[in-house]
């Protein structure tokens, strides 16, 4: 598959500029298909045969093993979420622990990487510490001192609000000289970079398929390391958690799989496959060299206005406006989609490898 044939797959596209992939992604129509089709299996053909757990778990496991290839993680280090918030909530939940521990997470956070940890702060009595940074910039200095003493840092791959790569390795070495565990939000990256977390070396990532990817909502995974797994203490557990929900003394998984939660629907987490098979056929190389040419230009466009960085980083571009919630619904009605942000205050499009250099000239042209 190439860019031009996704492309033709999207029908929210055909009319629309659609310049907000970083807030949810418009999937294919293969992508959907590939949902309609893993339902219309389960519920008309497995149960015909008496077996729809059976064929239940057998398209976890398929969908856990794809996951595990795409971010480079063993299929024991992954479990299956509804989204990224779910899986740092499920993780905020499950660590054991101890009154006046200290939580720490970035001003860059969304709200789903922050209000977790808040609500185990005030459950748990902990102490919550703010690391700060410029511009979507972390300071490694500011880093190690705000991490000593710290019993978990929190911070994403790539900022929602200035589109700014965080060197994550570089975080990770810092925090786990502290002693602290590293737990990423990664929504932004998959589909857009290529993720290896055990390169990364973070002892938790959190993502989802609905916004780069082009999935569907609630088809998210969360990735957790070995040894970070076996410290863990859910404070929730259900059949998918356990190693025999029928024993008479329940065992939890000692791994990822012990926070997945109960009966959901195939749909999400069969289109999450499918759109990891669709941008490993693209190649993401294509994907960042088609973006980096988009971005430049609409970068040149935006003159001084432009909040992000002027070099390549991601596909999110954030700029200046005087009235970002009004030029919004300004450009919505035009049919050109992008957002506006809360921090700074400012509006961002989001370039992905379905837009074209038209998209960005129409953009361009209405501002």
């Amino acid at each position: 598959m190439n860019p031009e044939d996704l492309r033709a797959d999207v029908p929210a596209i055909e009319e629309t500029a659609y310049l907000n992939t970083g807030a949810s992604g418009p999937s294919p129509r293969h992508v959907v298909e590939a949902a309609t089709d893993v339902l219309e299996r389960h519920e008309y053909e497995s149960h015909v045969t008496g077996s729809p757990y059976d064929f239940f778990y057998g398209e976890l496991a398929e969908v856990r093993e794809r996951v595990a290839a795409f971010v480079g993680a063993d299929p024991s280090e992954i479990a299956l979420t509804h989204s990224t918030g779910d899986g740092i909530s499920r993780l905020a939940a499950a660590i054991d622990w101890e009154p006046g521990d200290t939580i720490v997470y970035s001003d860059l956070e969304h709200p789903a990487g922050v209000l977790p940890w808040e609500r185990a702060a005030d459950v748990f009595d902990l102490n919550v510490r703010v690391l700060e940074t410029r511009e979507g910039r972390v300071d490694l200095d500011a880093v190690k001192e705000v991490v000593a003493d710290a019993r978990v840092l929190c911070l994403s791959s790539l900022s929602w609000n200035y589109g700014t790569r965080i060197p994550i390795g570089d975080v990770v070495e810092i925090a786990h000289d502290a002693d602290t565990r590293v737990v990423v939000d990664a929504v932004q990256s998959p589909g857009q970079h290529p993720i290896d977390v055990h390169e990364w070396g973070a002892d938790a990532v959190a993502a989802a398929g609905h916004k780069w990817l082009l999935g569907l909502w609630g088809g998210g995974f969360l990735s957790v390391s070995s040894d970070f797994a076996a410290e863990l203490e859910p404070r929730r557990i259900s059949y998918r958690g356990v190693t025999d929900p029928n024993a008479d003394t329940y065992e939890r998984y000692s791994d990822a799989r012990q926070l997945e939660i109960g009966t959901t629907s195939l749909a999400p987490h069969a289109a999450l496959a499918t759109a990891m098979d669709t941008f490993e056929a693209i190649g993401l190389d294509t994907v960042q060299s088609h973006v980096e040419r988009l971005t430049d230009r609409l970068k040149a466009g935006l003159g001084d206005r432009l909040l992000s960085p002027r070099e390549y980083e991601s596909g999110l571009v954030t700029f200046a406006a005087d009235d970002p919630d009004s030029l919004v619904e300004r450009l919505g009605a035009e049919g050109i989609v992008i957002r506006s942000l809360p921090e700074p205050a400012a509006v961002r499009a989001s370039v992905h490898v379905f837009n074209t250099a038209d998209d960005i000239d129409r953009l361009l042209a209405t501002l």
